[in-house]
């Protein structure tokens, strides 16, 4: 969990083509599509589902939290207080790959040693990345851009659904002792 400057940088780089993504459809108004354009589409409501989506993303990484803190440190490959760099935007769109990828090795590491975590197959590293990829590529100002949209959604309620269920079972291993 030691700060890595080589890795911080290459997550700063990546970060670039994110923000001109983000850019893209300002600078270029004409193209259709894209997530942006569907939430510019909702005019006022656009930004009272953007306040309700940010609320759900801080529930979401408080769940995230909670699970780094419930694996013992030996298994934890972040510091619980990490996840909250889902809301240091843009950044948080290559971060948001890293944090799944802790949170889910934590977890399989955790599994090693504690049994109520036996029964889990996967600790939500495909359905982490792949509302992560959906995330990326949804900034793409077209229909391809829409659907990955359209799919993220569904897959980080299913991702987070499996944090919850872990989650709730290592709590029950704490009530249990």
């Amino acid at each position: 969990m030691n700060w890595n400057p080589a890795l911080s940088l290459v997550k700063i780089v990546l970060t670039i083509p994110v923000a001109y993504a983000l850019t893209y459809p300002f600078l270029h108004p004409t193209v259709a599509g894209g997530v942006l354009k569907e939430v510019t589409m909702l005019g006022g409501g656009g930004i009272t589902i953007a306040i309700g989506f940010l609320i759900l993303v801080f529930l979401y990484c408080r769940d995230l939290q909670l699970s780094l803190s419930l694996v013992s440190p030996a298994a934890r490959q972040a510091e619980p207080n990490s996840v909250w760099l889902m809301f240091l935007f843009p950044y948080n769109f290559v971060e948001d790959f890293f944090i799944i990828a802790n949170v889910a090795g934590s977890l399989r590491i955790e599994a090693e040693r504690n049994s109520k975590l036996q029964s889990f197959k996967s600790f939500g590293l495909v359905t982490g990345l792949g509302w992560c990829t959906a995330q990326i590529v949804s900034l793409l100002p077209n229909t391809v851009g829409s659907v990955a949209g359209m799919l993220a959604l569904p897959v980080w309620i299913v991702h987070w659904n499996l944090i919850r269920r872990v989650n709730a079972s290592l709590q029950e291993l704490i009530v249990d002792s």
